[in-house]
């Protein structure tokens, strides 16, 4: 019997759809959308509106097969065959007046046997949301699907080859038999592919598509479409890629980077871009796109375990969102390793463009050679760029008459302050204590008065302890200049020579004091030795610094960084001023995030930004000729006198800072906490050191650590050992000089109360005593101390690297011997303790100077808690 397609209700056909078709369909006819236009025993033709510009045609058949008939129907919308369209028109059927039925009169049947189906493969992707508990957000999910099809003339169809096409035509019905081995052979191909048949319903593509197939991941679609697609395309396959699949890539033609300065300016803007399709999109607003969204992709860390040809796809904003492009990780490295300066974008900040200070294109020689880009511009910018590049490749000849043979690194680093000055810009000499900073700087102000260039003096400032040294090391490495040191109780006499003079030396204690007179006189160079002494931007040395007028500027240190990274930027903001923010731009650009959150992108960039203009070198990569230094940390016990004071004052004190702590805060407790962890020190070394009538009643040997250094010293100098001995406590220098004395071991003695540093450091050094005794203050850092081959800490300091440069003082240029290093520590005490907590600001230091992992340096609660537990 011959069905009539109008009497047909939603069971006889609802199974072949999917659901979400089904639904669909079912709303578009709720709302009115499809209207009925023709109607015959085998044909309903109809119209369905998408859109308010849009109409969709229907032509729906019943067909014969072997089990019965089948609803085919074909739509001009995208989808093509049974789809929503189709679904409203057949409920229509039912809810409409139909139009009346044409009969038609049969016609004749024709058989095609020998149609060579065309494989058509279609590709979407479909975004779901969902709430991810781990990350505590909302997150997407991606899904794509390939969907398979064949094409027989202008007929598409899917599924197993069951049955036959059946084409009406006005004169007759062309009955197409389908190739099923030809359409296994395609499904074969897709297998070879890695392709798998969907188990799983998506609404990346319905299933009226075609046979839905999967891949495993991101990277089997990736390689698909960028090396399997343009293979199958050269065999004959149709490939139609979805406007929401998600790797449907656009193709970059060319990279470019334009720069804009203007004379005038001291800074510039930089804009990277790609050509897309003829059109010219900045990268920055993509990029930016890229670091907000999967910021873990993109850090340091993760960067480095890219290849460089893997890629990260990201969308075009004038390309509409569902086209992307694969930026290759071999790029994308060394932009985002160069130009930091994206990771500091606010919210909402997504210009084309970054301004950057002048001093930052000293970047964009290492981004010119690692990127293959057509640069556009800023070619005095690049010139820049280019010469702080080759500094290890060029080298300036040392100054005639310098009376010194210059190391190949001293060498290398007059060569850096020569580019600095030619460049206009400053710098920081950080090289280790004891490798000729001193000496450099005298090279490098010689050459310029030899260049003719000195027509102002060279002001240094510097530690008073030091004033004496830089007359003898200008005396003995360049008689040529003409050296005054304005210093001492009539200085104001030589006020009148300043002009006159080639270098200048004075004092941070006297800069502030005399910087109306200083401030008078333009200064070609002004140096900053130990220039440490400025970390602080509030005190008075560093704001008279930053008033004095001079075309060049240079720091001297070996520390630039000792307690956190705010230190760092005071140094810069008197060599550049406003190069790395305001004080309070950088804490949070940068000091928070590193130091609170050890923040490695941050770091990396600050590192790349301050590395051009601060060099530094440690002794164990360029003073290879310098004999081994052996460090030792002596745990000793204390006394049971020390021992029961220790813990009365443990008690009392930390009840104190707890106090403090819970009615000011721990931030404002500093000062209560280092008198207490001060008390407990002077407990350690000598209970003589405390305030008090009982302090009268202790003997030499209530001290463990005095008695220890005693039979120490007997040893040390019965193999003829010579000891540079340093404490911060000056009493404990005293009780040790008693202790000498009574023993009559000759020694020197130097303070900062000591008026002739000169004759205790000659005696030293001609072997005259066998034991140097230090403040810490006084004597850590200046001295050329290499007759010593043994320094002794006989208390540790808080602040490591100050530790560190009074080791120096033996362990430089000039020793020929092995130095060891001791450290006396009292067991379970608050000092073993510091010492766990140094390890933290030294961590900190290393990674802006050297790159090593981030540390902590801020003092926690739980810190407070380690270092006021009881004795071990």
């Amino acid at each position: 019997m011959q069905p009539d397609i109008s009497q047909l209700r939603q069971e006889d056909w609802q199974e072949e759809f999917d659901l979400g078709t089904l639904e669909r369909g079912r709303s578009y006819a709720a709302q009115g959308r499809s209207a009925l236009l023709k109607l015959t025993p085998e044909l309903l033709e109809a119209s369905c509106r998408g859109s308010a510009t849009q109409s969709y045609r229907q032509r729906i058949r019943l067909l014969r097969h072997a089990g019965g008939w089948q609803v085919a129907g074909t739509c001009s919308c995208p989808v093509g065959y049974n789809c929503k369209h189709v679904v409203a028109a057949l409920v229509a059927l039912e809810n409409q007046p139909a139009p009346p039925p044409e009969q038609e009169s049969p016609l004749p049947e024709r058989l095609l046997d020998d149609v060579r189906p065309i494989p058509l493969l279609i590709l979407g992707s479909h975004v779901r949301m969902h709430y991810d508990a781990r990350k505590g957000r909302m997150v997407e999910q991606l899904q794509h699907r390939a969907a398979l099809a064949f094409l027989y003339g202008e007929q598409r169809t899917s599924g197993k080859a069951a049955k036959d096409l059946l084409v009406r035509r006005a004169d007759e019905v062309l009955r197409i038999r389908r190739d099923a081995e030809a359409e296994t052979g395609f499904r074969q191909t897709l297998a070879s592919l890695g392709f798998q048949v969907a188990l799983r319903q998506s609404e990346a593509l319905p299933e009226s598509t075609g046979e839905l197939f999967e891949l495993p991941d991101d990277a089997a679609w990736l390689h698909l479409v960028r090396q399997e697609l343009p293979k199958l395309r050269e065999r004959g396959w149709r490939i139609e890629m979805r406007p929401d699949f998600h790797f449907n890539l656009l193709d970059i033609d060319d990279w470019y980077l334009q720069l804009e300065q203007r004379p005038e300016q001291d800074w510039f803007d930089l804009e990277m871009g790609i050509e897309v399709e003829g059109q010219r999109i900045s990268l920055l607003p993509i990029l930016l796109y890229a670091i907000r969204n999967t910021p873990w992709l993109l850090t340091p860390e993760a960067l480095a375990k890219r290849r460089d040809d893997e890629i990260l796809l990201v969308p075009v904003p004038r390309a509409g969102g569902a086209r992307r492009i694969a930026l290759p990780f071999g790029r994308l490295k060394p932009l985002l390793n160069h130009l930091g300066e994206l990771f500091l974008r606010e919210p909402g900040d997504d210009s084309e463009h970054l301004r950057l200070a002048r001093p930052d294109a000293a970047r964009l020689a290492a981004l010119e050679e690692s990127l293959p880009l057509h640069w556009q511009g800023g070619e005095a910018l690049r010139s820049f760029a280019q010469r702080l590049r080759d500094l290890p490749q060029r080298e300036v000849l040392p100054p005639a008459g310098l009376r010194a043979e210059l190391r190949s690194y001293q060498r290398q680093g007059l060569t850096w302050m020569q580019t600095l000055r030619e460049l206009g810009v400053g710098g920081v000499l950080a090289d280790d204590m004891g490798l000729g900073k001193t000496l450099q700087t005298l090279a490098h102000i010689l050459l310029e008065k030899q260049a003719g260039r000195l027509t102002a003096p060279a002001l240094v400032v510097m530690p008073t302890s030091l004033i004496p040294n830089w007359q003898d090391e200008a005396a003995r490495f360049a008689p040529q200049l003409r050296v005054l040191a304005l210093h001492g109780p009539k200085r104001g006499a030589l006020f009148e020579e300043i002009a006159g003079a080639d270098v200048l030396l004075t004092s941070y204690a006297l800069l502030s004091r005399d910087l109306k007179a200083l401030a008078r006189q333009p200064y070609h160079l002004l140096i900053l030795d130990e220039a440490q002494h400025i970390k602080n931007p509030r005190s008075k040395a560093a704001q008279a610094a930053g008033e004095l007028s001079a075309r060049h500027r240079l720091c001297l240190t070996g520390t630039p960084l000792e307690n956190h990274l705010g230190e760092l930027w005071s140094l810069f903001n008197l060599l550049m001023p406003g190069w790395l923010g305001s004080e309070q731009r950088f804490k949070r650009d940068y000091r928070t995030p590193i130091e609170k959150h050890g923040d490695a992108v941050r770091l990396a960039h600050l590192k790349t930004r301050v590395k051009p203009f601060l060099l530094r070198r440690t002794k164990e990569q360029v003073a290879t000729e310098l004999p081994p230094k052996t460090e030792i940390t002596q745990l000793l016990e204390l006394t049971q006198a020390q021992r029961d004071r220790y813990e009365t004052l443990r008690l009392a004190m930390d009840s104190k800072v707890r106090a403090e702590i819970q009615r000011q805060g721990l931030a404002r407790s500093q000062l209560v906490i280092l008198e207490a962890l001060l008390r407990l020190r002077q407990v350690c070394c000598d209970l003589r050191l405390l305030d008090g009538e009982a302090a009268a009643t202790y003997r030499p040997a209530d001290s463990g650590k005095l008695t220890a250094l005693m039979e120490m010293l007997e040893e040390l100098f019965a193999e003829g050992r010579r000891v540079l001995l340093f404490s911060q406590f000056t009493g404990m220098l005293e009780l040790i000089e008693r202790e000498l004395e009574a023993r009559r071991i000759p020694y020197a003695l130097l303070t900062g109360s000591t008026r002739d540093r000169r004759t205790p450091v000659e005696e030293f050094q001609s072997g005259k005593l066998p034991i140097f005794l230090i403040s810490l203050k006084a004597g850590g850092a200046g001295l050329n101390l290499t007759a010593a081959d043994t320094v002794i800490h006989f208390d540790p300091w808080w602040n490591p690297a100050a530790e560190a440069q009074a080791s120096d003082r033996a362990y430089r240029i000039g020793q020929d011997k092995p130095v060891f290093v001791y450290r006396l520590i009292a067991r379970g005490s608050v000092e073993e303790k510091i010492q766990q907590l140094q390890k933290a600001k030294a961590s900190l230091a290393r990674d802006v100077l050297e790159g090593a992992a981030q540390g902590e340096s801020r003092m926690s609660e739980e810190d407070l808690a380690a270092l006021f537990a009881p004795l071990d």
